[in-house]
This record gives C-alpha cells, sequence and structure tokens, in this order.
C-alpha cells in the first residue's frame, strides 16, 4: 500500500498558516523522534526478537517506509543534511565532529528557524526517560539553540499555537549497557548478518544492541502518551527515524546498507494506516515534506523532495557521502538505487579497517575480527573485509543480494549498469559542488593536530580501563571478554 495523503486533507494542509486560521482549520503539529545509530531493528521490519511494541503500534497506525536511507553513515554530518534537506558534501559540512563550527553561509536556514519565523512553536528535548538530559543537536555549523528553537517543552506554546517538537533518543549508541544476565533463547534467535563472525562476543553485543533498541521503544511509548495525554495526537506528523545505521564495525561510518539503511514511520492526519512504502526516501526529504504539508515555500536550495502533501517523488537514485570521521579521514560515494548500489572509493588504498580511534575504543568487534584473522579462525568471507586495500568501484546487486554484502563488480553483466551509474555519481558531484573533493573545509585545524587529540582520548580511556594506553588487540579483546561476562 502507498502512503498518499488523502486529496482533501492534502488540500487543507497545504493552506497558508493565516489562511487556516481564518477557515478555523488548525495548522498541523509535527514531532521528530531521532534515535542515534540504529538499522531497522524492529519487530515491525522484521527482526522478531526485538520486542518493539510502541514503534509496532506506530506503524500499524501509519506507515512504515521500506526504503529510507541516511545521507551520511555518521551522525554530525547527516544530522547536518537532515535539518538542512540538502547534502552535506554541497553545504561543506561533510566532515564529521568538525573541530571549527562555522555559521551557515546564506542562503541556508535550519528547518527550524525557517517553522519558527511561520509562526510555529519550536522545541528541541531529550526524549523522557532514562539519561533525559539536554537534547542532541550535533550539526557541523554553529548555531545558538535559543535562537534556533523556542524551549525544550512543546506544551508551553501559546493556546492554538503549531508546534514543531524534536524529541532526542541517545539509544542504541555507544556504549551499550551490558546486561547482567541473557535470555539464551533470544541469544540463539539472533540472526548475526554473515559479514560477522559467529562468535560468542559478536553475539552479546548484538543482544545488548537489541536491548538498546528496546529502550528506545520505550521512550517512544511516552512520547506517545504525552501527544494524547494533551489532546495532539490525532493532529500531529509524528515521524520516527534514526541519524544513521547501528554502531557495528560495518555498518556505522561505512557507505554500506546497514551503514546507511534506517527506519522511518509516519502516523499523522491523512497518513493510511498499517500502510509501506517501498520507493526510495532520504532523509532530507523530511525538511521539505514538512514545508509543503504546512503551506510554506521551499527553498530553492533544499535538494530533498517533498513526500508528503501530494505525488511521491519516483526518483531513480539516491546518493550518500563519507568523509572524514573523527581521527579517521577518507572520501566514499555511494548511488542507491532500487536495484543497485555502487560505491566509490576515492582512497583505494586504504583497508575498510582504517584506524577509527572511536570505533577501536567502542567496539568489541575491532579487536575480535584481527585476532581471529591472525589465528586463521575468520573465514574467508569475513577475512575479505580486513584486506589491506580495497576495490575502487564496489557493486551490488540488490535484487539477489539485498544487505548489499556480495561486490559483483568484476561480473561482466553489470558492465553498463556500473558505466551508468558512475556516470549519475560523477554529475551529482559536479551538480552539487561536492565539497567534499578538496577534503576539510579550511577552517578546520591540520590533520595532524586532529589525530594527536583522538589518540590522547583513546589512550586515556584504555588506561582507566586496563592501566596501559595502548593494549594490544588481545589484550582489548580479553577486557571485553569480561566486560561481557565470557571470562
Amino acid at each position: 500500500m502507498k502512503c498518499l495523503f488523502l486529496t482533501m486533507l492534502s488540500a487543507l494542509l497545504l493552506t497558508p498558516l493565516a489562511a487556516l486560521r481564518a477557515a478555523n482549520a488548525p495548522p498541523p503539529n509535527f514531532v521528530w523522534i531521532i534515535a542515534d545509530d540504529m538499522s531497522p531493528d524492529t519487530a515491525a521490519y522484521g527482526v522478531a526478537e526485538v520486542r518493539t511494541p510502541h514503534l509496532d503500534r506506530l506503524a500499524g497506525e501509519g506507515c512504515r517506509y521500506t526504503r529510507a536511507y541516511a545521507t551520511a553513515p555518521v551522525c554530525s554530518s547527516s544530522r547536518s543534511a537532515f535539518i538542512l534537506g540538502c547534502y552535506q558534501t554541497t553545504t561543506g559540512l561533510h566532515p564529521h565532529d568538525a573541530e571549527n563550527l562555522q555559521p551557515l553561509p546564506a542562503p541556508y536556514k535550519p528547518l527550524p528557524t525557517l517553522l519558527r519565523e511561520a509562526g510555529w512553536f519550536v522545541t528541541n528535548a531529550a526524549a523522557p526517560g532514562i539519561n533525559a538530559t539536554k537534547g542532541k543537536t550535533h550539526y557541523n555549523f554553529a548555531h545558538d539553540s535559543k535562537q534556533m528553537f523556542d524551549g525544550e517543552d512543546w506544551r508551553k506554546r501559546k493556546p492554538g499555537q503549531p508546534f514543531f517538537a524534536q524529541f532526542q533518543i541517545s539509544h542504541p549508541h555507544r556504549p551499550f549497557t551490558i546486561p547482567a544476565t541473557y535470555d539464551e533463547e533470544k541469544l540463539r534467535d539472533i540472526k548475526i548478518p554473515p559479514n560477522y563472525p559467529d562468535h560468542p562476543l559478536v553475539r552479546r553485543d548484538w543482544y545488548a544492541y537489541q536491548r538498546s533498541v528496546e529502550v528506545v521503544d520505550k521512550r517512544v511509548g511516552l512520547i506517545l502518551d504525552q501527544l494524547k495525554e494533551e489532546g495532539v495526537l490525532d493532529n500531529t506528523i509524528v515521524m520516527f527515524f534514526a541519524d544513521h545505521g547501528r554502531a557495528m564495525p560495518w555498518a556505522k561510518q561505512w557507505l554500506s546498507v546497514e551503514g546507511l539503511q534506517v527506519p522511518l514511520i509516519m502516523r499523522g492526519p491523512g497518513i493510511v494506516q498499517n500502510g509501506r512504502e517501498d520507493r526510495l526516501v532520504s532523509l532530507i526529504d523530511l525538511a521539505p515534506s514538512m514545508l509543503k504539508v504546512a503551506g510554506l515555500t521551499i527553498p530553492a536550495w533544499m535538494e530533498g523532495r517533498p513526500i508528503l502533501g501530494g505525488e511521491f517523488p519516483e526518483r531513480s537514485v539516491l546518493f550518500a557521502a563519507r568523509d572524514r570521521c573523527g581521527d579517521t579521514m577518507d572520501r566514499i560515494r555511494t548511488v542507491i538505487r532500487p536495484d543497485a548500489w555502487l560505491t566509490q572509493n576515492f582512497k583505494p588504498e586504504l583497508s575498510r579497517l582504517n584506524w577509527s580511534s572511536y570505533k577501536e575504543a567502542h567496539y568489541p568487534g575491532m579487536p575480535l575480527l584481527r585476532v581471529m584473522q591472525a589465528s586463521g579462525e575468520l573465514d574467508v568471507f569475513s577475512a575479505r573485509w580486513l584486506a589491506p586495500t580495497r576495490p575502487e568501484i564496489e557493486f551490488y546487486d540488490l535484487k539477489t543480494d539485498p544487505l548489499g554484502l556480495h561486490d559483483v563488480s568484476k561480473d561482466p553483466k553489470h558492465t553498463t549498469t556500473i558505466a551508468t551509474m558512475r556516470k549519475q555519481l560523477d554529475a551529482w558531484c559536479a551538480v552539487g559542488r561536492d565539497r567534499g573533493a578538496a577534503g576539510d573545509p579550511a577552517t578546520e585545524p591540520p590533520l595532524e593536530q586532529i589525530l594527536k587529540i583522538k589518540r590522547a582520548e583513546y589512550q586515556r580511556m584504555w588506561q582507566t580501563r586496563l592501566k596501559m594506553p595502548e593494549p594490544t588487540d588481545a589484550e582489548r579483546l580479553e577486557w571485553w571478554m569480561k566486560t561481557y561476562g565470557l571470562k
């Protein structure tokens, strides 16, 4: 079933705010619920071993998008893109964790500012529940939260004033909470992707991730309860999504299906119940969608396309990019089609296991993979991800390989498709003036300085854990095994 707006309601929602008020028609409210580092790992998306009743209810009362993708596999780059409705490579906000934030140049304005200027009460807050602290933004541009948002509680708006409330959920970002006990049946039921070794540590780490997803679900339930108690749920378009894919070795920071595909569920007036949309969607589509539903002008510089309030955009391709992530310099670009996935590695001399202090400090799979490889325990398929170099072009046939794990770029039958997609990528980089081609913006510190700072943070963490700043892979693996109760 396609998730289409009803014709009459679409016309109503597309009326400007002043006209809506004159006609006594309430303007729509908007709620974003944003999870950190989460793939489509809920029961509604087919992951039976995860209990997510609130997200499942949201999907049953609304629409589930099965082909939604972030524009970057890491938070600050992705968040900078979807809050503006355009690719981070166009705006120069491509490096993750920019060190020297700069104001947005004209004509760019973030979505909260556009809605606030049009009369919406705009808030940003941590979702109620565990670790309910300040709401995350993590944009790669300088901003004043007091100017961008009206506060943290949408309930403080004026009577009848429409609102746009963002709720930030820190889960399932690492570090995961390590369970005191494990449900053995759930451990056995976890479907570990074939590019990961089926090792007890991997299984327990995945188990902890899935329990963190369940925390996300509980916090979503609290938000829905709050909206219902205030009597606004039925006049509010609720969008649940994640900033990028799960925090696993070959997901976060990588232009893989696992790193880019996210859950996207919408519920609200005019959105059909129990809907499913299988066409391509990018997170940069959300901002223009809301502007269109609100009856506001979509700025010409927005590269996303509205997926609400009219005909659904039929697209042949989406794009995504990865550049520097913390202390890991790289440049990768991806073209996504409904049936195919092409990735270009502009630095093929690098390994996919390119050093990342963040991953080496927080991912138990990193030392495990290398220790298993050194001892000959890693199967050939998993081991290829640890090769010292990588191909310039990777191609995945999503018709036969929906997880995008088997590179078939050398298969002659895909030659024409690969050539076409490479031209599409070149054209996108040219039209958007891909600012990642030049590396970091000139305002960023030298890479050597960033490397030094990040390495010192890594060393302090392991000094605290093991009383040594540079433990070996075996020593770190031993620590993780004990932490997960396997030693």
